[in-house]
């Protein structure tokens, strides 16, 4: 589905060196100020690159990325070695953005000594200044305030979980029922409650979700979640286009740019094939005297290739 025009975005002046970077305190102001709190996902030092420079205030190494550049089929396979790969990449891509990192699924639950290890691997060795964890029962919370303790910022994330959708029948929005949207509202307490300093509100009605803001005094960020939040997210492959498949109903596109990969790459293979590439304009050149000896040395080189060896 080509970018619908009504959602282009501006240009944007690239953040220079003296932009300063975003800081716990730098959201709270914006969350105070009522300014929307913009956050995209990112998995390596290019997408890190184009998000900084774009301006965004959050960058999440979302557990996604074992989906859209590790090939898994779904995001319960990555694991934390690979999720710190991912982090460390990104980190050296950030300058000004406040850098977050998913938990993976297996590396918080059994415990919260378990819980804070890897979050301090995630800081220490991923360079990410926050961790997420997905849910808001009562093993979550927990681990949030073990790792809140520890030093560590947390972020929750409630509604629509996809590390354990098949538990909620799928990916599907959540919140869709009474019961259902009471739980998300209790969640969000709970983990406010055990030092969460922002939550996701993954895929809920918005009309659940103009309900559930002013509920928690943290910033509430929506993905699917409708325009009331305090502010959205989306994936990068998303919102640029680069997968295959139109992606869940709340994804807009502002580019698509898996096509135009296609289209290039494409063109490519076809000039190198027809030997149209490479063209004189990209060849390195060398001195006629210098080729000259080059090519008296190299019948030398044949002649003497050509002599018999001595037994």
């Amino acid at each position: 589905m080509p970018p619908n025009p009504a959602h282009q975005a501006p240009e944007v002046a690239v953040l220079g060196p003296g932009s300063m970077p975003v800081t716990l305190a730098t959201i709270d102001e914006r969350h105070r100020a009522g300014e929307p709190i913009v956050m995209v996902t990112a998995y390596d030092y290019s997408s890190a690159r184009a998000v900084d420079a774009a301006g965004v205030d959050l960058v999440l190494v979302g557990d996604s990325g074992a989906e859209m550049v590790l090939g898994y089929p779904s995001t319960v396979g990555v694991s934390t070695d690979e999720m710190l790969m991912l982090t460390r990449a990104v980190r050296r891509g950030l300058k000004t953005p406040f850098l977050i990192s998913d938990l993976p699924f297996g590396s918080y639950e059994e415990s919260s000594e378990q819980a804070v290890r890897t979050a301090v691997r995630f800081v220490r060795e991923g360079g990410a200044d926050a961790v997420k964890l997905e849910r808001g029962h009562q093993a979550s919370v927990e681990r949030a305030g073990a790792i809140v303790a520890a030093g560590i910022p947390v972020m929750g994330h409630v509604g629509l979980t996809p590390q354990t959708s098949t538990a909620l029948g799928g990916n599907r929005a959540q919140g869709r029922t009474a019961a259902s949207a009471a739980r998300i509202a209790g969640e969000m307490v709970a983990l406010e409650r055990a030092g969460c300093f922002a939550i996701v509100l993954e895929a809920v009605p918005a009309a659940v979700t103009e309900e559930l803001m002013g509920l928690i005094s943290v910033p509430v960020i929506g993905i699917g979640a409708g325009p009331a939040t305090d502010g959205q997210v989306l994936v990068f492959h998303d919102l640029l286009g680069i997968r295959d498949g139109g992606g869940a109903r709340f994804v807009q596109r502002y580019a698509s740019l898996q096509q135009e990969m296609v289209t290039g790459v494409a063109a490519y293979a076809r000039d190198v094939r027809e030997r149209r590439y490479p063209a004189p304009e990209h060849c390195y050149t060398i001195d006629p005297d210098e080729l000259a000896e080059f090519r008296r040395s190299l019948a030398n080189l044949r002649a003497s290739a050509r002599q018999p060896s001595k037994p």
